[in-house]
């Protein structure tokens, strides 16, 4: 999870939403990524859909089924179905997302009923340390918009 929250560091750093993402083969890292979407102009560029192309890449495979996704925020609906199609054996996150986390917090995409695959889910790993990065984003943010601080985007 150190990993990830160090591509979430660059993340932040880019200008970016502070997410970061790692996926692991064994003891091997074979992707990692930070969200990209205002830097590609792509919604689709959040750090675990990156990192799973990635994985893709370095084991030659779309099947995931030993792979583990350690992610600093809780997968939205995208990137929860993405490692259900991708087969991947277990995400791990940080901070949960009660607005629009798909592992379990707004909803499961990842264990939903009927679905092909199932994902094992752990959440709540360095979820302070997360927290405080998105938080301080967003009051950044905030201060360039408004040029005061606003209610916590973070609850």
């Amino acid at each position: 999870m150190l990993r990830a929250l160090a591509e979430a560091q660059n993340a932040f750093a880019a200008g970016e939403v502070p997410v970061g993402a790692v996926a692991v083969y064994g003891t091997k890292i074979v992707g990692k990524a930070y969200n990209q979407v205002e830097t590609l102009k792509d919604a689709t560029a959040h750090a675990e859909i990156l990192a799973l192309t990635q994985a893709a890449a370095a084991l030659g495979d779309w099947r995931m089924e030993e792979v583990e996704l350690f992610v600093t925020k809780e997968p939205c609906a995208m990137c929860a179905g993405a490692c259900v199609n991708a087969r991947v054996k277990r995400v791990v996150f940080g901070l949960p997302d009660p607005r629009s986390g798909a592992c379990g917090s707004a909803l499961d995409v990842t264990n939903f009923p009927g679905m092909l695959w199932q994902v094992e889910v752990k959440g709540g790993v360095l979820a302070d340390e997360c927290g405080a990065l998105i938080k301080e984003f967003f009051r950044q943010v905030r201060l360039r918009k408004n040029n005061k601080p606003d209610a916590d985007d973070c609850k």
